[in-house]
C-alpha cells in the first residue's frame, strides 16, 4: 500500500472513491447517491487545494487502486490557519487493516511540517471503529454536537475530536 498526496490525474478515481464511501458507510456526512461528484469537480477541488499551504488530500493506493483518502481542510483567517479540519473515507472491504493508521501518520508528518498546531474532525458518536482509530491516532474528545445530524428520522450527536501537535 502507498500513502500520497493526491493528483490531478487522480479526479476520476477519487471522485469514484468518495461516493464509494459514502454508498457503503452509515457515518459519512452525505447519503447515499445526494452528492453528484464529476471528475471535473474532483480535479477543481484537488487543484485548489493544491495551491494552499495549509491544505491537502492524501490518497492510499493498493495495486494502482485507490482504497482510502484523507482531507486537510485549512482555516483561511490568520486566526485559524494552524488548524486543519480532517474528512475520511476508507473502503469497506480495507476498513480494520491499518489503512487509516497509515493515512493518520502521514498527514501529521506532513502537518508537523508546515507547523500546524490543530488537527479536528467531528464523528458521530455511535461510530465506534472511527473514535477508535483517532483515540489511537491521540486525538481527544473535546465536545458533543447535539442532535447535529438526521440520520433515517433520527437525530444523531457527534464528537468534537482534536488533535494539538505542539
Amino acid at each position: 500500500m502507498i500513502i500520497r498526496e493526491a493528483r490531478l490525474e487522480d479526479a476520476q478515481q477519487l471522485a469514484n472513491l468518495i461516493q464509494q464511501v459514502e454508498n457503503e458507510s452509515e457515518f459519512m456526512l452525505f447519503e447515499p447517491g445526494e452528492r453528484k461528484l464529476t471528475p471535473e469537480k474532483q480535479r477543481t477541488m484537488i487543484e485548489n487545494i493544491s495551491k494552499q499551504k495549509n491544505s491537502t488530500i492524501f490518497v492510499a493506493e493498493d495495486h494502482e487502486k485507490l482504497v482510502g483518502y484523507l482531507m486537510a481542510f485549512g482555516g483561511n483567517a490568520k486566526r485559524n490557519r494552524h488548524s486543519v479540519y480532517l474528512v475520511v473515507g476508507i473502503l469497506k472491504e480495507h476498513r480494520g487493516k491499518g489503512v487509516g493508521t497509515e493515512l493518520f501518520r502521514n498527514l501529521e508528518s506532513w502537518a508537523r511540517e508546515r507547523k500546524i498546531h490543530r488537527l479536528e474532525l467531528t464523528v458521530m458518536t455511535q461510530n465506534q471503529a472511527g473514535i477508535a482509530l483517532y483515540k489511537k491516532m491521540g486525538f481527544e474528545i473535546e465536545g458533543i454536537k447535539k442532535h447535529s445530524l438526521l440520520v433515517n428520522g433520527r437525530f444523531m450527536d457527534e464528537y468534537y475530536m482534536a488533535k494539538i501537535l505542539y
